[in-house]
């Protein structure tokens, strides 16, 4: 019986890198590239049209940007994987895509024989976020005082789950959710959805 192959749909605005994931994956026999989008607004069509195993979406692109796309996809395509490609060290636009669902990050200064074995991670279902991009949101080394109940709601923030899905998933109500939330804002200092999970990721609260 022949291995199932993992699907991946390729945004990036720059041809060359497009080309140069297509000819890496190509070397892998577990792995094919089953499109390219050059833009959000086409990765978001294109993933609908192929339901890929992984996105790849680069962070910054033209009509959609990939925090935005991310979410469109993750909305329609809840078992679709995405990580983010960046090639600078944005935070912020990390966070909202990882806030967005996004199942990791990387950089494109990642080495090829890396980014492999990252994408079957990622496939596999783990968070993978590439060593450049923690060491760029570690601002600071100190934990807030969570819970186990409240690090567990902000671990659920960061897969991009609504408060809805967190509340089933804690056997909880929403509203519950909600109360929770505004003392984990507090506690770490976050004026939103977005901004935690920010903070999640610079004081390493996430256990990936």
């Amino acid at each position: 019986m022949k291995a199932k192959r993992t699907r991946i749909l390729i945004a990036d605005d720059h041809a060359v890198v497009r080309l140069g994931l297509t000819s890496l994956f190509s070397t892998q026999k577990d792995m094919e590239v089953v499109a390219q989008a050059k833009n959000g607004e086409e990765a978001v069509r294109l993933a609908e049209e192929k339901k890929p195993d992984v996105v790849i979406m680069d962070l910054v692109m033209p009509r959609v940007d990939g925090a935005e796309a991310t979410s469109r996809i993750r909305k329609s395509l809840p078992e679709t994987k995405v990580v983010i490609l960046t090639s600078f060290g944005s935070y912020d636009g990390v966070a909202r895509a990882i806030a967005a669902g996004a199942a990791g990050a990387i950089t494109k200064t990642t080495e090829d024989e890396q980014i492999v074995p990252m994408i079957r991670r990622i496939a596999a279902g783990e968070k993978v976020i590439s060593s450049e991009i923690r060491k760029q949101l570690a601002e600071s080394p100190s934990i807030p005082d969570l819970t186990e109940r409240q690090t567990r709601i902000l671990e659920a923030l960061t897969r991009g789950l609504s408060n809805n899905d967190i509340a089933k998933m804690l056997n909880t109500t929403p509203e519950n959710i909600r109360d929770h939330l505004k003392v984990v804002f507090a506690k770490i200092g976050a004026a939103n959805r977005t901004e935690a999970v920010a903070i999640a990721l610079k004081k390493h609260l996430l256990k990936t």
